[in-house]
């Protein structure tokens, strides 16, 4: 279940439905599937083969075409960053700048954590991640996305088009880590 810290008052909420509702307010999809679906081998695991990838699109094919048709994603992959990852922290420097995209940013988290900081209407809110949590922030909202202090995720990752996923760097004066 996802978490939420409001970064200007510190506020947090945890209750599914507050959740829901704040990240609703913001434009901001947020669903839970169910991680009992996915094999137990595959819960605590961050190095995949192709096969395992497989595995865990496999098991979510049904929720993943669902969100596909209803918010027309063409393309999805895995990806997993653990420690072992080459040059993780390069990829994180280039993850925890503030920026924008031309399509939504969509994960879909299997293992681990992760943290998506976004933009709001009164500042910016970090949204905190587990197994099971379904975020898609919309086109052109500012935003980042980290890993927790665990260093681990394993996430779907869907695209209307895998070349619209660049991002763009969005200079913020206000923004503060």
């Amino acid at each position: 279940m996802a978490n939420i810290r409001i970064r200007n008052t510190n506020e947090r909420l945890t209750n599914e439905q507050e959740v829901t509702s704040f990240l609703d307010k913001h434009g901001v999809l947020y669903e839970h599937w169910d991680m009992d679906k996915l094999s137990s081998k595959l819960r605590d695991q961050f190095l995949l083969s192709k096969e395992e990838k497989e595995e865990i699109l496999k098991t979510f094919d049904n929720e993943i075409r669902s969100l596909a048709t209803r918010r027309g994603y063409a393309e999805w992959d895995i990806v997993a960053l653990t420690d072992a990852t080459p040059n993780l922290d390069e990829l994180l420097k280039k993850f925890e700048q503030v920026h924008v995209h031309t399509e939504d940013e969509v994960r879909a988290i299997t293992a681990g954590n992760g943290i998506f900081t976004i933009k709001g209407e009164a500042g910016y809110f970090d949204v905190e991640l587990s197994p099971g949590d379904v975020i898609s922030v919309p086109v052109n909202t500012p935003h980042f996305f980290t890993l927790m202090e665990n260093r681990k995720v394993v996430a779907v990752r869907l695209f209307i088009d895998s070349s619209g996923w660049v991002a763009h760097p969005y200079e913020d004066p206000t923004f503060k880590r």
